[in-house]
């Protein structure tokens, strides 16, 4: 059983750059595994990293959102306890990706990051980052200007239930854009090829990632990202952990669960969700709350971060950090001097050089 928390007003502005140099860490420790076609030892790499700055935070963190479910790769699983767990620490929820994109670093291309969202509980709420029984949901993400037009009009709203031709306009009309303008991202993945025709058919520019949905889903709510909107089949806890992100913008996305097959399905009923099978979960439904902290660094570029830079002796890595109940949003760029600059790791139980 967790112990009582400390007695902070507000212990997330406290901890919150802890969990930036756990990401930080992570990040750093995937640097030599980039395009050497080993994207299980780069995961290894980055939970080594997370875990390692976990080992020196007095906080008493549980993992309700876990990595490498899917593909059996190394990952910090669902029920892990990270942080000292001393007497008095603070309770946090935590959902993690080591590594959005896996794919991406083993074969050195862009579009992979490290990202942690944080959850402090309130006393009115039992879950705060939800924990899908699918491995999969269809997303629609969109921006805070998409939100505010909804809001203002009334009348015009989209849905992820409804056709890609009149989600589009509409999306078009709240940017103030010509739907020409709009740049929509999906997954390059053949269950997308309705989708695909759908967006081609309106005009838009289409733009197709190979990895790395989380980055993609949070882009429309980020300015001056390229990306208006975000659509598609992708991972069910990359979605919670977009989510947490979007709730910190002020955009936000819908989302539903995606049964891969029926004997998924039949899992999903039988474990207690037949009501949710069709419910349309939004960014507050996944992520809820005010005491919500994202933060992710750029392991390569991507649309919402640029990678590690190495020149000469100085690493520079480039992070988000951002927290729901202020929206306040910090980009931060590092600079790291890898002749002093040590990596604290699980692995080693102590500060290893990189």
């Amino acid at each position: 059983m967790r112990s009582h928390q400390q007695p902070y007003e507000d212990f997330e502005r406290i901890v919150e750059i802890d969990f930036l140099r756990a990401t930080e860490a992570a990040a750093l420790n995937t640097l030599p595994w980039i395009g050497r076609g080993e994207k299980e030892k780069a995961d290894a790499a980055a939970c080594d990293a997370i875990r390692g700055m976990f080992d020196l935070m007095n906080i008493c963190g549980e993992v309700v959102i876990g990595e490498g479910i899917k593909d059996n790769a190394p990952g910090i699983f669902k029920g892990e306890h990270l942080g000292t767990w001393v007497p008095g620490s603070h309770k946090f929820d935590l959902a993690l990706d080591p590594i959005d994109g896996t794919t991406n670093v083993s074969k050195g291309l862009p579009g992979s990051i490290c990202c942690i969202a944080a959850a402090s509980p309130e006393h009115d709420i039992g879950v705060s980052l939800k924990d899908v029984p699918t491995f999969y949901m269809m997303k629609l993400a969109y921006g805070l200007k998409v939100v505010r037009y909804m809001q203002r009009t009334g009348i015009e709203t989209i849905s992820i239930l409804h056709p890609m031709e009149e989600i589009i306009p509409i999306v078009a009309k709240g940017l103030r854009k010509r739907v020409q303008d709009l740049t929509i991202v999906i997954l390059d993945r053949p269950r997308h090829q309705k989708l695909v025709e759908a967006v081609r058919s309106t005009g838009a520019t289409l733009r197709m990632i190979s990895d790395g949905d989380i980055t993609a889903a949070i882009a429309p709510s980020i300015a001056d990202s390229g990306v208006d909107l975000y659509v598609g089949i992708g991972g069910a806890p990359e979605a919670v952990l977009a989510a947490a992100a979007i709730r910190c913008l002020g955009g936000d996305i819908q989302a539903m669960m995606w049964p891969r097959d029926s004997v998924e399905e039949q899992a999903v009923i039988q474990a207690g969700y037949r009501n949710e099978l069709g419910k349309v979960f939004y960014a507050k439904d996944l992520a809820q709350g005010e005491n919500i902290i994202f933060c992710a660094t750029g392991i390569s570029d991507n649309s919402l971060l640029r990678g590690v830079r190495v020149r000469g002796h100085t690493a520079i890595t480039h992070s988000v950090l951002m927290r729901a109940r202020s929206q306040t949003v910090r980009m931060i760029e590092a600079y790291h001097d890898l002749v002093h600059k040590t990596i604290h790791l699980r692995s080693t139980k102590g500060e290893t050089s990189i």
